[in-house]
């Protein structure tokens, strides 16, 4: 079966006018136009492409390389906006179509917007959406306290930045953990901190416990070595200024200096602290 939306390893069957026609193994054929023909091709062999509708909302197989794909997210640019809807670049002749019953907020041309990208069972085509919380679900989740998860900046709220976990759930990054800039469709790595009774999830962008000393004890020495061996910070500086200098909370730099005076590897002194 030839799948919509994805990529598919096919056979090439035969060469014609306008193209290859490329096959599954059993009935389902689709062109693979000339433009994106490879100049050496052996009838039989096979070849990964990437399925989707022409303008003429006929499947085509192409060997360019979408921004997004079936089931997946991404930061998109809106091209155009028209009675229908909004679309939106993602790297193929032809644009992805967000309904304007899909759209969180009104899109506008030039715009950027993270989108959940799916096959419309109705219209049988793709679209995209921006509503991604729907296409999001905590009530079974596959992550646990401490594991390490991969992120996408969803949206801002009050409390902090939501954001995506492993595509499947949401989850929160507290204003208070967050101590670099992140922007809307920043793709991050991320420890789940804490698993609700309702099933939220809290994420740390950094590691929990002790988990964090020895990767910012190595970030401090990292600091230290660019910086000629010195860094104007201690226990007893400005929160802010630690994370201005560091990104990472008081908390979490007292722990890493604290490792690492053990270790006799950094001198503390009254204006910051120096590589031994």
């Amino acid at each position: 079966m030839i799948y919509l939306g994805e990529y598919n390893t096919l056979e090439i069957l035969r060469d014609t006018e306008p193209g290859l026609f490329l096959g599954d193994g059993a009935d389902g054929e689709v062109l693979l136009p000339n433009r994106y023909v490879p100049k050496v091709f052996e009838i039989g062999e096979m070849i990964e492409v990437f399925v989707y509708l022409d303008n003429e909302e006929r499947p085509v197989a192409t060997t360019d390389e979408p921004y997004i794909k079936k089931g997946d997210f991404a930061l998109l640019r809106c091209n155009q906006v028209t009675d229908y809807g909004a679309f939106l670049d993602w790297g193929l002749v032809k644009e992805l179509f967000c309904p304007f019953r899909e759209q969180a907020f009104k899109m506008k041309s030039g715009g950027w917007y993270l989108v959940h990208c799916y096959l419309d069972e109705e219209s049988e085509r793709l679209v995209a959406s921006s509503k991604t919380n729907r296409f999001l679900d905590n009530k079974e989740l596959t992550v646990a306290q401490f594991e390490e998860v991969d992120l996408i900046v969803s949206h801002p709220s009050e409390l902090g930045m939501n954001v995506i976990v492993n595509k499947r759930h949401l989850g929160l990054v507290f204003n208070d953990d967050i101590y670099k800039d992140i922007s809307v469709g920043d793709r991050l790595k991320g420890i789940i901190k804490k698993v609700r009774e309702d099933n939220k999830l809290d994420i740390s962008l950094n590691q929990i416990g002790y988990r964090n000393i020895e990767p910012n004890a190595d970030h401090i020495l990292n600091e230290l070595h660019d910086n000629g061996g010195f860094l104007p910070v201690h226990d007893k500086s400005n929160p802010e200024v630690i994370k201005d200098l560091l990104q990472m909370s008081k908390k979490s730099f007292k722990k890493a200096v604290g490792s690492l005076y053990k270790e006799r590897q950094i001198e503390i002194k009254e204006d910051g602290i120096y590589l031994v």
